[in-house]
């Protein structure tokens, strides 16, 4: 009997992760039989844990031993895993897991090999959707055991008794984990107990388990994609429509606070949806104030976040240059030959005092042949939000504002008939 196909590794350079159990030998002898006709370098990788003790060094030797006879390269690499814990925290089983997946991303970056080969198998998918489900998850999580980045899982399609049979056909040696029947570990239980129940319910229930997970991880990535789409891209910010169906929202929003927040929760996603139904200007903070989103029109809108600018800058009406609190140039022109957001004043008309700064509480302006109105009124008028507005250069002498860079003018400013110089702000 065949366990997969390996016509798919053909040419590569295939590094199995041998533990020495069933599963892994049984995929070790597998590639091995296959290697003269799919042209595959075959090697094998050993991670042993200081775990378990004696027991951990004779699962080592055993590998050694079996990799020696059938004349297939082996690395080990020794690791002193509840040491780690001392130091950094977390479970044994959690570090030992992160031992291993760094040890297969050395191997491929090093170009030690093309491909990194695990044993798990269909009834290791089936343990890791009963533990999610009752651990609580969605859709991303029944993606269960994946292939991703140069690690490849050829035994996805092949149940532990097939395995076993295969081991058992061949007469293949391989040692025993003693951990593996302590029921105590959550994945043990699950194993002995659980999914056993569920085959006497169901004959294929792990068949029936893996097969839902493979179904849940093509729609959750239709609906990812989907949500993406939706999400509008526009001067650097991201804008999610507010009237999405939820599953698209919440989808869209979470995309957005991962490459923002490191810390986020799903209830920080829950604190934005609730945006959607708040006044606009609304706002969720991320990321320690780096990043936040605000409510806006029809939109939740992803922006960094800027602080405050104080500072004022005097005011020179002629050939000049500012930066803050956004950069702008003012030059004279004979010419009504501007781009967009270009103002044409009368440069002699600002008073002298004028200066540049950022709006503040109390600001007036006489708009461009419109009645005088609270900066703040006129700004919500033009339906400029208040976070841009408070990045908006304006031109001012006291509480009085002669011109909103890029937006407007005061009518104390505008071009006439006696105009002498002519000027242009952008």
């Amino acid at each position: 009997m065949e366990l997969f196909d390996a016509e798919k590794y053909r040419g590569k350079r295939v590094c199995v992760a041998l533990s020495g159990g069933v599963d892994s030998v049984c995929l070790l002898h597998a590639f091995k039989e296959r290697v003269a006709a799919c042209d595959i370098s075959l090697s094998a990788v050993h991670i042993e844990h200081g775990i378990r003790g004696e027991e951990s060094i004779r699962d080592m030797r055993f590998c050694q031993t079996l990799c020696d006879k059938w004349g297939i390269p082996l690395k080990t690499v020794r690791a002193d895993v509840p040491d780690l814990v001392r130091e950094g925290g977390g479970s044994a089983e959690e570090v030992a897991r992160g031992v291993r997946y760094s040890t297969f991303r050395a191997l491929l970056e090093e170009g030690g090999a093309d491909l990194v080969a695990t044993a798990h198998h269909m009834d290791d998918v089936a343990e890791t959707v009963l533990f999610r489900l009752a651990r609580g998850t969605g859709l991303a999580g029944m993606k269960a055991i994946e292939e991703y980045g140069g690690i490849v899982r050829p035994l996805l399609s092949c149940t532990r008794a097939e395995i076993e049979a295969y081991a058992d056909e061949k007469n293949l040696p391989h040692v025993e984990d003693s951990t593996n029947g302590d029921e105590n570990y959550t994945r043990n239980y699950i194993r002995k107990t659980a999914l056993p129940a569920f085959e006497k319910i169901h004959g294929n229930a792990a068949k029936h388990l893996a097969e839902f997970a493979a179904l849940a991880a093509e729609e959750d990535a239709f609906l990812q994609t989907l949500a993406e789409s939706k999400i509008l891209r526009v001067s650097g910010e991201e804008r999610v429509p507010a009237d999405l169906p939820d599953v698209l929202f919440r989808r869209a929003c979470l995309s957005l606070v991962r490459d923002a927040d490191a810390d986020y929760t799903r209830a920080t996603v829950e604190e934005i949806a609730r945006l959607r139904t708040a006044q606009s200007g609304k706002k969720k903070v991320l990321c320690g104030g780096a990043r936040y989103a605000v409510r806006e029109g029809k939109y939740i809108v992803f922006c960094r976040g800027k602080e405050a600018v104080s500072e004022e800058t005097a005011f020179v009406p002629a050939e000049s240059v500012y930066t803050s609190p956004a950069p702008f140039v003012v030059r004279e022109t004979a010419l009504p030959v501007g781009g967009k957001g270009a103002l044409f004043v009368d440069l002699d008309a600002f008073p002298a005092g004028c200066v540049v700064r950022a709006r503040r509480e109390g600001d007036m302006i006489t708009p461009y042949h419109a009645p005088r109105k609270t900066l703040k009124k006129f700004l919500t008028d033009r339906k400029i939000p208040a976070r841009l507005s408070k990045e908006l250069p304006v031109i001012a002498k006291g509480s009085e504002v002669y011109a909103v860079v890029g937006v407007e003018i005061s009518d104390a400013v505008k071009v006439s008939e006696r105009t002498e110089r002519r000027g242009i702000i952008q």
